[in-house]
């Protein structure tokens, strides 16, 4: 069995907290990386990571929303023209701090279908002598399709999470109108009724919309991959498009050793991801104890007994990417220190 792991946030973005790691004892993780094979790489974005792990190529965006779309259609059982080019205009809530704006995503608010539907309607009414229809494919993840692909280069939303999105607004020659357009929908959504009910129940208003991942679905697809595990949306839709067999993420690293088979299998990981992004240091401890107990140690033992024949692990967070590549001839390298985890957190 040939097995990749890809663990966003295995390590800390924020590099000014090395305290974070003391106190963690990671010994099977801390073994497996020490004796690993180590390559570090520049991408810091998840979308792209996965993209290229994927062998997409890059359009005027990562093609995000079509592969998406082409999972959230079918699921949604709404109707939708066909459309070559789509374009994911995802509902966002943003804050005014000071003199910039940051912006929350859908893991800090909840959103049910029905707000979904009715945020739309009104969008879609003000909307509809510019032809721009906004379809709640999920309610999370809404979509505008276009008979073109416009000059509009955008930010992931990923990227823009918890951050300044002044540096990060749509460019290209297309992007004064479509900011005209999202100005014009945050005007609506400011005195949306429905956010004055969220508000009165102290949840967050949605607020905006982040355009990003526009493109065409790409026509061929190639990986390397037999079985992907996961219980992401955009990696099960990676699989779908890809053909691949597709399974749900089992509680812990010795239910898939038992379920998997001797092929080729990308398991993603993605506990820690979201108290890096919003630091939540302590959540983010608790996890990666969690890792190590229910994933690292099984994994190191399989490993050591050659039920896995080549081990990778895969990181990526704000400062860069890391390769961990282990084989069971890999953890007999006597002259291999064991170090601690904040060793390769710096690296780049």
């Amino acid at each position: 069995m040939n097995l990749h792991l890809f663990i966003p946030s295995l390590f800390w973005s924020d590099s000014s907290l090395p305290e974070i790691y003391q106190d963690l004892p990671l010994p099977s993780l801390e073994t497996l990386l020490s004796k690993s094979r180590v390559a570090h790489g520049s991408t810091n974005d998840i979308y792209t990571w996965l993209c290229t792990a994927f062998h997409i190529e890059k359009q005027h965006d990562w093609p995000v929303a079509p592969i998406t779309q082409h999972l959230d259609a079918v699921e949604s059982k709404l109707e939708y023209p066909r459309s070559d080019y789509w374009l994911r205009a995802d509902p966002v809530h943003l804050r005014i701090e000071q003199n910039h704006i940051m912006l929350a995503d859908r893991h800090i608010f909840q959103l049910t279908h029905d707000e979904a539907l009715q945020f739309t309607d009104a969008i879609n009414q003000l909307l509809v002598n510019d032809n721009i229809t906004v379809f709640p494919f999920h309610p999370y993840r809404w979509y505008i399709c276009l008979p073109e692909p416009p000059d509009l280069y955008t930010h992931t939303l990923n990227t823009a999470s918890c951050k300044n999105i002044n540096n990060l607004m749509p460019t290209g020659k297309a992007s004064i109108n479509w900011h005209k357009i999202i100005n014009e929908v945050q005007m609506l959504l400011h005195d949306h009724p429905l956010n004055q009910q969220r508000e009165a129940r102290d949840q967050l208003a949605i607020n905006s919309l982040w355009l990003w991942g526009g493109g065409k679905l790409p026509q061929t697809s190639r990986s390397l991959y037999t079985t992907i595990w996961t219980n992401n949306d955009f990696v099960r839709a990676l699989g779908k498009w890809s053909s691949l067999q597709y399974k749900q993420l089992p509680g812990d690293a010795s239910l898939l050793l038992q379920a998997a088979d001797s092929e080729n299998h990308f398991v993603y990981l993605d506990e820690l991801l979201n108290d890096d992004k919003y630091n939540n240091a302590y959540s983010w401890r608790d996890k990666l104890l969690q890792l190590e107990r229910l994933w690292f140690t099984p994994l190191h033992t399989a490993l050591k007994n050659k039920q896995i024949t080549s081990l990778k692990i895969s990181s990526i967070n704000e400062n860069g990417s890391h390769d961990f590549f282990a084989k069971p001839s890999s953890l007999r390298k006597f002259w291999s220190t064991i170090k601690p985890l904040s060793f390769y957190a710096d690296k780049k």
